[in-house]
């Protein structure tokens, strides 16, 4: 992997987020393929940009109007040259960001003619009591790393 396309890959996150920020759903759906797949932690799927752009339109004036996206990139693995999957932690704020993120989302992305769009999004909120549960009650399910 080459330091260029770990910064161009996550880049394209910090774009997303700067769309959030401005309430543009026209250029947060740019960054998508016209095939992509958007599933948010209420298990809503979107298929396609044009159907995650419009989504976004209507929550940037509703439910998200004035939010921010925050997001700390945990992992960078690289499928190939042209596909990348990223894991990061995120969450939407108003004012400060949060100090503790509390969703998990998978990005993978695809170097299309060059640019990096994203192909597929997942989003899960976090519960870290369920984790510790379970991880009380069943040790070997705690991730190793």
């Amino acid at each position: 992997m080459l330091t260029t396309d770990r910064t161009a890959v996550t880049a394209v996150l910090d774009s997303l987020a700067d769309a959030w920020g401005r309430g543009d759903a026209d250029a947060y759906g740019a960054h998508f393929t016209e095939d992509a797949t958007y599933v948010t932690f209420v298990g809503t799927r979107y298929t396609g940009r044009d159907d995650i752009a419009g989504s976004h339109r209507v929550l940037f004036e509703k439910f998200l109007k004035g939010t921010k996206l925050a997001h700390e990139v945990l992992d960078v693995r690289f499928l190939g040259a042209d596909v990348a999957v990223v894991s990061t932690s995120g969450d939407t704020h108003k004012g400060a960001q949060p100090g503790k993120l509390s969703k998990v989302q998978t990005y993978t992305l695809v170097r299309d003619n060059g640019r990096w769009l994203v192909a597929a999004f997942h989003n899960t909120q976090r519960k870290p009591l369920m984790e510790r549960i379970s991880f009380a009650f069943a040790p070997d399910t705690k991730p190793k790393r």
